[in-house]
């Protein structure tokens, strides 16, 4: 899959949650890599936030990112924005906001989805670059009993349950089993408040922008006519019967477990904080911004100590070629022959497999009393590997022979010792032209990074 912008700009306008500003946000195309990038135009120098898990600073009420460089340059309510984009697919783009926080609209994301796809995508020329669950990932918080697994999965999927001590929001359950339905099952869930948190976050300076057009407002407690009035008069809205629990809305329930829904909602918005699509189920129990944001720190720890993954590797699975084809087509034989399969190929990558036996010839001499593959022979199979995606490009490849012209930014991490089974992952650096391919290669044992390197090749005809 390709990594998507907008095919152009759109832009949203509405006040703020907390601030009650009128807010201005333009969502704008961007170049590869870029991810989500926050601009702040209402200030000098119009300064950029990532919106990356490490830069999130506050997680009450809202997602709050600030820049790296001055922690007083900020952008809260980030979330519905976030998760209607990382829902459409897309991966890079700018987000211009006038103000401290991005317009609350409905208090949904529907305003966001509805525009991302009237307004379209467009591919770009490079691979999009997934997180993929390899193994349980837990995170806790003690002093709530609240919790988010992540298990792996083929696709992405979201579980979401939450439990309030409240006659009128209790239990509920909400869940997305394809991303693409999204827009129809969640986009359009409101974030809710209880009566009885009003005035404790008024007087935080928050809410100020609250009404009963843009939030789900729960009356589960009962208090004093006067005092619901004073409320409702803080508020700006008409007044309610104190005796009448339920919920206080101009617009009726999207959908009965509607609360449930938008906390999935907050889910898929914190996890775009990743910085790249998840491939992964996600059990969701209690959940909310801080644990949220914690796990997407996690997983954004775990990539910056190793920014590639290694490729899922299925012993079980057919080949795509076996070593037979292989030998068709390249024409090292023993004991320079370092390719045993390829397991899978696509435009402009491979991925191969060597297995590494005490059989091999150079441990005899490398070393005698402590077997390690020489470097360069894992150099030599990477190359190998990324020579049969040049040759699977032209008609009779076992007429056509590819030779290195240069090999820059080698490293080596870790040793290859036998019993390893080395997994190498090439992929196109820019396009093949004039049958010269530049490629980036990694070799991995398990999940680890042994090596890595970058060449350049020339696909040759035999004479």
């Amino acid at each position: 899959m390709k990594q998507r912008t907008l095919k152009s700009e759109f832009t949203l306008s509405g006040k703020g949650l907390h601030t009650g500003l009128h807010i201005d946000a333009t969502v704008k195309p961007a170049e590869v890599g870029t991810g989500y990038v926050v601009v702040r135009t209402d200030l000098e120098g119009q300064p950029r936030i990532e919106a990356v898990a490490e830069n999130v600073v506050e997680t009450q009420r809202g997602t709050v990112v600030a820049s790296r460089s001055n922690k007083e340059v900020r952008v809260s309510t980030i979330e519905h924005a976030l998760a209607a984009l990382y829902a459409a697919g897309i991966d890079n783009c700018f987000i211009e906001v006038n103000a401290p926080e991005l317009p609350i609209l409905d208090g949904s994301a529907i305003c966001w989805a509805e525009k991302i796809e009237e307004v379209g995508y467009e591919e770009q020329d490079a691979e999009k670059e997934f997180y993929v669950v390899k193994q349980r990932i837990k995170v806790v918080d003690p002093e709530t009993g609240s919790s988010l697994i992540v298990l792996p999965d083929d696709d992405f999927s979201i579980d979401t349950m939450i439990e309030f001590n409240s006659p009128v929001l209790s239990n509920q359950f909400a869940s997305l089993d394809n991303i693409s339905k999204f827009k129809d099952e969640i986009a359009a869930c409101r974030t809710f408040v209880f009566v009885r948190e009003v005035m404790p976050l008024l007087q935080l300076n928050l809410i100020k922008g609250g009404d009963l057009d843009n939030a789900i407002v729960i009356y589960d407690s009962p208090m004093e006519q006067a005092e619901l009035d004073k409320l409702a008069d803080v508020m700006q809205v008409p007044h309610k019967p104190a005796s009448e629990l339920g919920y206080l809305n101009n617009k009726p329930l999207a959908f009965t477990n509607e609360p449930a829904r938008h906390k999935l909602l907050d889910v898929l918005g914190d996890l775009a904080l990743i910085g790249r699509p998840l491939k992964g189920r996600i059990v969701a129990t209690r959940p909310g911004h801080k644990l949220n944001t914690q796990l997407s720190k996690r997983i954004r720890q775990e990539l910056r100590k190793q920014n590639v993954q290694a490729p899922i590797y299925d012993p079980n699975a057919a080949p795509l070629y076996d070593i037979n084809r292989i030998m068709a087509m390249l024409p090292h034989r023993f004991p320079m022959q370092m390719v045993d399969k390829v397991i899978e190929m696509g435009e402009d990558y491979v991925v191969g497999v060597k297995n590494v036996t005490i059989n091999e010839p150079f441990f005899q001499g490398h070393f005698p009393t402590e077997p390690v593959m020489p470097g360069v022979l894992q150099v030599e199979a990477m190359a190998q590997v990324g020579g049969l995606l040049v040759l699977s490009t032209v008609d009779d490849p076992e007429r056509y022979s590819t030779y290195f012209l240069k090999i820059d930014n080698v490293k080596f991490r870790q040793k290859v010792v036998p019993g390893d089974t080395l997994i190498f992952h090439l992929s196109l650096m820019t396009p093949i032209r004039r049958g010269i391919a530049t490629m980036k290669g990694y070799a991995f044992v398990g999940e680890k990074i042994v090596s890595e390197a970058e060449f350049m090749a020339q696909i040759v005809k035999n004479k």
